[in-house]
């Protein structure tokens, strides 16, 4: 596939070999976001594991204190007081067997899913519906609770989910283009520290491999992780 001429003066405009300060490499990947939409500014992490082994995957939450910059929709899985509490907190969608019969049916129209405990074996059947798209609740992510307003409340003020791939890599989205230099920078450095602290006992040699910012349509720029 040809590079477009907006991509090629990018990487023209930039030393794709080099590795830059964290700040340096967030303002050179907002700088190059000229689509024309606001794109997203992804962070993705190269970690030292074998995520093949089960004391080697990494996963689990971070809250961005800038938030994603995103509208993230929401369903719930619940009955009762829980309910009432998922849908004053915001929920977008709430239910139970209504709610797993529209998943089966295809409409997954919500980008975090939530339930309480007692209704995971329900949600348990929907694995080969919610687990492809990586939307299966889990305790690990604090999306398997009791306080389901709480849970609804941070994953809408910007709490994200984040796991290694087969590859042991990690992305994670910091903000959008349009946001500030400084509130990537405190969502980089949000999620940075949340890696760091969850490193595996297992884990053997150099943790984090390389460490890169890109847009949603640009290239990628390195970040010197020689500090990690």
């Amino acid at each position: 596939m040809p590079l477009g001429k907006k991509y090629k003066a990018a990487i023209a405009s930039y030393d794709i070999e080099a590795a830059y300060s964290s700040s340096d490499a967030l303002n050179k990947a907002k700088t190059m976001a000229t689509a024309k939409f606001d794109e997203t500014i992804e962070l993705v992490v190269r970690l030292g594991l074998d995520p093949r082994k089960a004391d080697q995957a990494v996963r689990g939450t971070v809250a961005l204190p800038s938030g994603t910059g995103k509208t993230v929709r929401v369903a719930v899985f619940a009955a009762g007081e829980a309910a009432q509490a998922a849908r004053e907190a915001g929920a977008d969608i709430v239910g139970t067997d209504d709610l797993a019969a529209a998943i089966e049916g295809g409409k997954m129209d919500f980008d975090i899913a939530i339930s309480t405990p007692d209704l995971m074996p329900m949600v348990g059947k929907l694995g080969r519906a919610l687990g492809p798209r990586g939307l299966m609740p889990n305790p690990k992510t604090g999306t398997v609770t009791n306080d389901v307003g709480r849970a609804v409340t941070e994953f809408k003020g910007g709490k994200v989910e984040y796991r290694t791939d087969r590859y042991g890599n990690v992305q994670v989205p910091v903000g959008k283009a349009s946001f500030e230099l400084s509130a990537l920078e405190a969502n980089f450095a949000a999620v940075m520290e949340e890696l760091m602290r969850a490193r595996p006992s297992s884990a053997k040699g150099k943790y984090v491999k390389k460490v890169s910012v890109s847009s949603t349509m640009g290239p990628s720029v390195r970040v010197d992780s020689s500090s990690y």
